[in-house]
């Protein structure tokens, strides 16, 4: 068997279902690139089918990534299958995912089909699949809690058909790590055919034992690939955590054995980034990636760590990309030097306007914040990467007032496509002012789920602010980012941002794993 764990990212994929978590095509690209420097094997661009946006996005990622294979997912129809294979088209390295149901539960709720009927559509959609395309993935949804035989009666279908990997996923996170690995282990016995396909793992996070349970699935079932996503992101409690099984692979090699591609330095970036671009700020408890990870408090603790670090870090910090914020431009900075560092960052601008734009504003913010840092960067282009059509309500200015004893008050200004409206209003802080002044005007309806401030860099104050705001108007659930030095602007540059992606006639198709 082989020694090579193939990590498989779906953060741009399932990830991405996470409510409020949906990316532009541009945001999309900017972290595939990010997961390509991470030298991550598999990383799955999102569901070419569901949306036109989504077959987009798919296809520029197809055409800019090199390094890594590049995979969508796909239903098990020719439809969904054909759509797939279209976008990978530009793929140096391509892979289609196809999936259906094999849970009783999940045949007859949702699916409506019988166990024949689903081992046929199995059969026909790999072999469709195996025909316009070398590297096909069968995934059996819901697979954890599927009747053992017949489950092994569809791999089997599905390797004979060609599938090249086979992928067993614990959907709704149901799982215990040894009886996860026991089923993987007794269903490959089960399977005259086993070896003839690379076994899969995919675990949710809904008993917080995503992570326990994939690695399991490798250990005791055999499987040879983690399906994973940075800082765990996905619907509910997310999905297996990228960063935690690779560090827990490399850190305890003597235990695993098995050796992984990724490039660790790469893994606090892609983390950042993925938090940046989706509002979904990282615990600071969180293992690897989280601010405290390599923070010691206590006073028996620094005693050990400055005599030894091996006495409490397991890991070295610097080794999954932690280190001082480097300051890397600041007012002074030409155009040059910052085009070269948007460059290192992997973030393309498409046009030398969008270029002049970001300089611009990097040059405001220069005036305002001595120090630039890569975060405040990242959070400056991001606004970059929409359209002018998705940024149909901007904002031009914002004044507030706000003295103990008196009623805070906001007078705002924006655009809302080639219209200016002017709104004020009183409310209990300025946040809440600022954001009432603008539903004043345009009575969205939105219902507020989240609103949540967070530091682009630490140890100063005057660091950009990070605002998310969490939006939810007929269904759907959107987040907006704005950041700046100035907290309440950052607010209102959230609420407009959140209400543009509200505004887009974009809709997604759902798919679970």
């Amino acid at each position: 068997m082989s020694d090579k764990l193939i990590i498989f990212d779906t953060t741009l994929r399932d990830g991405e279902q996470s409510p409020g978590a949906s990316m532009t095509r541009e945001e999309k690209l900017r972290i595939a690139r990010q997961l390509e420097r991470l030298c991550v094997d598999v990383i799955e661009a999102g569901f070419a089918a569901s949306s036109n946006g989504d077959f987009e996005a798919v296809r520029a990622i197809a055409a800019a990534i090199k390094d890594s294979t590049v995979c969508s997912l796909a239903r098990a129809n020719d439809r969904d299958i054909s759509r797939a294979a279209e976008a990978l088209r530009p793929a140096a390295r391509a892979r289609i995912h196809t999936f259906i149901a094999t849970s009783d539960l999940h045949m007859e709720k949702k699916l409506r089909m019988t166990r024949e009927q689903v081992l046929e559509q199995s059969r026909l959609a790999v072999r469709f699949a195996r025909n316009l395309c070398a590297d096909v993935e069968f995934s059996a949804e819901d697979g954890y809690r599927s009747d053992p035989d017949f489950l092994a009666r569809v791999v089997e279908v599905a390797i004979a058909e060609g599938a090249t990997t086979i992928n067993i996923p614990d959907t709704v996170g149901y799982a215990i790590p040894e009886l996860y690995g026991e089923f993987i282990r007794k269903l490959r016995e089960r399977v005259p055919s086993s070896d003839r396909a690379v076994w899969s793992v995919h675990c949710h996070n809904d008993l917080g034992m995503a992570v326990a349970n994939s690695l399991a699935g490798v250990t005791i079932g055999g499987a040879r690939q983690i399906e994973c996503t940075i800082n765990g992101l996905g619907e509910r409690a997310g999905n297996c955590s990228l960063e935690e099984v690779v560090m827990a692979v490399r850190t305890r090699r003597d235990y695993f054995g098995l050796q992984v591609g990724i490039d660790a330095s790469q893994i606090v970036p892609a983390s950042r980034l993925v938090a940046q671009t989706t509002g979904f700020v990282v615990q600071p408890n969180k293992a690897v990636v989280g601010a405290n990870a390599f923070a010691h408090a206590s006073g028996i603790h620094q005693d050990g760590v400055l005599k030894a670090r091996d006495t409490y870090e397991i890991m070295r910090a610097e080794d999954v990309g932690w280190s001082a914020n480097r300051i890397v431009l600041g007012k002074l900075s030409g155009r040059n030097a910052f085009k070269q560092r948007l460059q290192e960052l992997g973030v393309e601008l498409e046009s030398e306007a969008e270029v002049n734009a970001a300089f611009t504003r990097f040059k405001d913010l220069a005036d305002r914040k001595s120090e630039i840092f890569d975060e405040d960067i990242i959070a400056l282009v991001g606004d970059e990467s929409v359209t002018a059509e998705q940024e149909y309500f901007r904002l031009l200015s914002l004044s507030q007032h706000s003295e103990t004893g008196e009623r805070p008050h906001a007078r705002v200004t924006f655009a809302a496509g080639s219209q200016e409206l002017r709104a004020e209003c009183d409310g209990n802080g300025p946040v809440d002012a600022s954001l009432k002044a603008i539903e004043s005007q345009l009575s969205s309806g939105a219902e507020l789920l989240l609103y949540s401030v967070n530091a682009i860099t630490s140890g100063s104050t005057e660091s950009q602010g990070e605002v998310t705001v969490r939006l939810q108007l007929g269904g759907r659930v959107v987040n907006g980012v704005g950041a700046d030095p100035d907290i309440v602007v950052a607010s209102a540059k959230a609420y407009l941002a959140a209400l543009n992606k509200l505004r887009s006639k974009t809709e997604r198709v759902a798919a679970q794993g």
